[in-house]
């Protein structure tokens, strides 16, 4: 089994489209006006209307509503993405810290309260525990 794709529902996809595409450096690529998605090497992230859940099951997903889930991005620098981002992020939940495991680590929140975490091994061990 593999993963391969994080979905977030959303009720502006445009809005958070538009947010990870200055988040990512990426274009989304939009197949349907409520569907959009950043195909990265090693995943997707795909972010979908909320009517599109109609097309699975009415109500399943709720938008804005997520508290515990946290998208990782793994990042050269922590510190210079912080620079360059921090005008558009309304709510930095921690400033570039390093963690007791060896990451660099950046925590926002994205427009929908989604928590979003830029980070950047700074140890060997952290290092070689995310080489794949």
């Amino acid at each position: 089994m593999q993963l391969t794709s994080v979905r977030i529902i959303t009720g502006d996809i445009d809005r958070l489209t538009s947010f990870y595409e200055q988040v990512t450096g990426l274009v989304a690529s939009r197949p349907a006006k409520q569907f959009a998605e950043f195909v990265g090497e090693t995943a997707t992230l795909a972010i979908g209307s909320a009517e599109t859940m109609a097309l699975f099951s009415a109500g399943a997903a709720v938008p804005e509503s997520n508290r515990t889930v946290i998208l990782e991005f793994r990042v050269e620098d922590v510190d210079q993405e912080y620079a360059r981002l921090r005008p558009l992020l309304a709510e930095v939940v921690q400033e570039p810290t390093t963690m007791p495991w060896g990451n660099r680590s950046l925590l926002f929140r994205d427009p929908d309260g989604n928590l979003v975490n830029l980070f950047a091994p700074q140890t060997e061990e952290a290092r070689a525990r995310l080489a794949r």
